[in-house]
């Protein structure tokens, strides 16, 4: 069975007090479930902090985002040396916002990607598509586009976590049906299986993510090939993560 994964991205979101003191109440209010990962994003001034809180839980800590060299002249980006030296086990890279806003590309993902997996950090790779392609009938194209280029001259998956994201939903409080989602997460892993072959693909945690709360999360994990889920603001609410990771545990 694959274990489960509840990711936290806090995006630009709190202050270090704040930051701490969230973390302390996830990891307390977590403490003791078991078959799974917590995994904590918080902006890069709390990451050091959060992971210092943290240490010894059963929570892991992740970075938002990552460069794809170890130093250098690169004005405001974080390496994969700096990220594990504050205690970071995962980077979330390819999150929409990331391709919106700061216009990376499927080959900026790739890169990232294998540079964090070289650097022994798990990768959560971000795919998805938007309002418009899905209205177009192109989502899968999107989808593999995305998958086939990102996990470009990616030899193993063992270590790679992958996160549907229907762009359209993020933040919108518009969530995938049940059907959509899972429809979604089994055309990943049947790429996934093309690409490395079945016993790798059925040990590859897919999450979802897009307006999840602790309300609509247990239809959501139900489905075959969810594992998981990558949450955005609701994350920021110590009652509303902690009762999505209690549903996903208990279902999987």
């Amino acid at each position: 069975m694959r274990k489960w994964i509840v990711a936290g991205n806090w995006k630009m979101n709190n202050t270090l007090a704040e930051s701490i003191a969230l973390a302390k109440a996830i990891k307390e209010g977590s403490s003791g479930l078991q078959g799974g990962a917590i995994v904590l994003a918080p902006p890069f001034t709390a990451l050091a902090a959060v992971g210092e809180t943290i240490k010894g839980s059963n929570v892991s800590l992740c970075a938002q985002n990552i460069y794809c060299e170890d130093k250098g002249a690169f004005t405001g980006e974080i390496s994969p040396v700096m990220l594990k030296d504050v205690g970071c086990t995962y980077v979330i890279i390819g999150h929409s916002e990331r391709r919106k806003y700061f216009h990376e590309g499927d080959n900026d993902v790739n890169l990232k990607v294998k540079k964090a997996i070289s650097a022994g950090l798990t990768p959560i790779m971000c795919v998805g598509e938007t309002e418009e392609e899905r209205v177009k009938g192109i989502t899968q194209d999107v989808i593999s586009r995305q998958i086939n280029q990102g996990l470009k001259d990616v030899e193993k998956i063992e270590c790679i976590v992958i996160a549907y994201e229907p762009v359209w939903a993020i933040g919108t409080g518009k969530v995938a049906t049940t059907a959509q989602a899972q429809e979604v997460h089994a055309f990943i892993r049947g790429i996934l299986k093309d690409k490395f072959g079945s016993n790798a693909a059925n040990n590859v945690c897919i999450l979802y993510g897009g307006s999840v709360t602790k309300d609509n999360i247990g239809d959501l994990i139900s489905m075959d090939d969810i594992d998981g889920a990558l949450v955005g603001g609701a994350s920021l609410k110590t009652d509303g993560f902690l009762g999505i990771i209690k549903k996903i545990s208990g279902k999987k």
